[in-house]
């Protein structure tokens, strides 16, 4: 990736820091949050920095609530 480029999962690692704080650290808590980010390293994990070390096999979400809400919200990512 180049420098000049910004990481399309950024926004993503900082939503998960934001909801990480805000629920004392309890990833249940931001399972949503964790799940749209893996989403977006599916896509963008070889140009994304913010993506290594994610599990890409591993959803955070059961299938059932995956199908709902799991989709990258709406975003110029």
């Amino acid at each position: 990736m180049s420098k000049a480029r910004k990481d399309p999962c950024k926004p993503y690692a900082c939503r998960i820091q934001a909801c990480l704080t805000e629920n004392n650290f309890q990833e249940d808590k931001c399972v949503e949050v964790l799940e749209q980010m893996r989403i977006c390293c599916l896509k963008w994990h070889k140009e994304s920095i913010c993506c290594s070390g994610i599990d890409l096999e591993k959803p955070f979400l059961k299938k059932a609530d995956s199908d709902k809400t799991a989709k990258l919200p709406n975003s110029s990512i």
